[in-house]
């Protein structure tokens, strides 16, 4: 199932065309999403998602977008969802059409990929992939854009096609001093004694909303959390490695590498628990 909807709350048929060949978006990957789980009809973290949009939208030179707008598109979307109980709702806004460059923008709302739902439950085997950039690169280079949710996802498509080809499901990007940085649509999170931590989003990652979440949900339960540098050698000695994102929630890392990480599933759900209750 899918359900489309344009900034003035409007409808539209998804199967119908509605996007120029010619957008930006498409042509030259022009443009900035966000990803929004939706769950029993209310959208989670849309407030996060929203000052992201914005935020990505003005390291791309684009025009503010219209909160309310937006708002209104992502209702539409909801109120009109008739499927599953969960669905991803992505919210679109590319530069739009050469010369005048009107942008484009739309909310779609689309059903889970069953291979996220099965690694929510059973984990998943990841490989470390050098991203070819350094913690202080975000800061001497904005034009590259480094912490932007764009449309520009080759690079992290191409990193999913090489884990699969290693017999992984996904990827920990590494910077070149052997730091972690992200997943190509996650944020890396570590359990270690009590405490939980994440890389800072100023080394040219993106702020994640849902590790936020998370990291709200366990200080709740009595967890310390942190976010600072963590080096690549720790991950396999940490109690637990999670990746974190709307769609995916919180899923454990079970294998790096190839090597078998600890059991960390007493934890996952404790957390993952946590993370539930603060919808409840």
């Amino acid at each position: 199932m899918r359900v489309l909807a344009f900034l003035d709350g409007t409808l539209a048929d998804p199967d119908t065309p509605h996007i120029r060949v010619e957008d930006l978006g498409l042509m030259r990957g022009d443009g900035i999403f966000e990803t929004v789980l939706v769950a029993d009809g209310t959208a989670r973290e849309l407030r996060p998602h929203l000052d992201r949009l914005a935020r990505s939208a003005s390291m791309l030179d684009m025009p503010e977008p219209d909160d309310a707008a937006w708002q209104r598109a992502a209702r539409t979307v909801i109120d009109n969802w008739s499927g599953t109980r969960e669905f991803a709702l992505k919210l679109v806004y590319t530069r739009g059409v050469e010369p005048d460059a009107e942008p484009t923008a739309f909310a779609l709302g689309i059903e889970i990929d069953p291979k996220v739902l099965r690694a929510r439950d059973e984990g998943v085997a990841v490989v470390t992939l050098e991203r070819g950039i350094d913690p202080g690169l975000a800061e001497r280079a904005p034009w590259l854009l480094l912490g932007a949710k764009s449309l520009s996802y080759a690079v992290n498509m191409a990193a999913g096609r090489e884990a699969a080809r290693r017999g992984a499901g996904d990827v920990i990007f590494t910077a070149t001093d052997g730091s972690v940085l992200e997943g190509p649509t996650s944020n890396v999170i570590v359990a270690r004694d009590h405490t939980l931590y994440t890389p800072p989003a100023t080394i040219g990652i993106l702020p994640g909303t849902t590790q936020a979440a998370v990291f709200r949900a366990a200080e709740r339960a009595g967890w310390s959390t942190k976010i600072e540098t963590i080096r690549t050698a720790d991950l396999a000695g940490a109690d637990g490695v999670f990746l974190a994102s709307s769609v995916r929630k919180l899923t454990r890392v079970h294998t790096l590498d190839g090597t078998p990480l600890p059991d960390s599933s007493a934890i996952h759900a404790e957390l993952a628990q946590g993370y539930e209750n603060l919808y409840a």
